[in-house]
């Protein structure tokens, strides 16, 4: 099993990456092969990581951010630890525009997604299950054992494309929901990462009109 690991700043919040990417990945070949751990930066280390050994994920992927890289290098350091053979992977804006850094202080991870994950995730779990691409032809990584590292730059996904990841409102009970209309930015402002991208993208008005519904 491929597992998405989210590391939250509350238990009330969520984390819709890691639910857009396994919604996306099962549309296309995945389904039965990825599952979702969620935990909060108030849970100990040491209970995230009993909790994905007992789990035993054959890969596993963080999403990473500013305020839970630090808390993910101690899990991934120690998971690596633990289950050797568990290849993992980092996501995120944490580590997307800082790679080399970022392998340099981890040097046993596998590789890092860089940028929107959808198409990249979904082929990476085609890989592993479906005998799909090798790595080095998915687009959107970084390959520490690659001579060349970047496996290529990975265009941006037509917002539409992007299934809607609430079907089942159960699972986040009592929890904040986060739903996106649109992606990226117009403006420059120097100290954010979304101005590295001017690409703004709106999810078509029906689209969003039917989705909202179900809320």
């Amino acid at each position: 099993m491929f597992y998405l690991v989210g590391i939250n700043a509350k238990y009330i919040h969520t984390n819709p990456a890691v639910y857009y990417l396994k919604a996306y990945s099962e549309l296309n070949g995945g389904k039965g092969n990825v599952s979702i751990a969620e935990y909060t930066i108030n849970n100990p280390v040491s209970d995230i990581i009993s909790d994905l050994y007992k789990r035993r994920p054959s890969q596993i992927a963080f999403s990473c951010y500013i305020w839970n890289y630090r808390m993910v290098k101690e899990v991934v350091s120690d998971i690596h630890k633990l289950l050797p053979n568990t290849d993992i992977w980092l996501g995120g804006p944490e580590v997307s525009y800082n790679c080399e850094k970022v392998v340099s202080e981890l040097p046993f991870i596998k590789g890092i997604m860089i940028g929107e994950g959808e198409i990249t995730f979904s082929e990476l779990v085609n890989h592993y299950y479906n005998d799909g691409l090798p790595l080095c032809e998915i687009n959107g990584l970084f390959l520490p054992e690659n001579a060349s590292s970047y496996t290529g730059k990975r265009e941006l996904i037509d917002f539409d494309q992007v299934p809607f990841p609430y079907s089942d409102l159960s699972v986040f009970e009592n929890k904040i929901i986060y739903y996106e209309s649109s992606r990226g930015c117009p403006f420059r402002c120097s100290y954010c990462l979304s101005s590295i991208d001017k690409r703004l993208r709106i999810r078509s008005i029906e689209l969003v009109r039917k989705e909202l519904q179900v809320f």
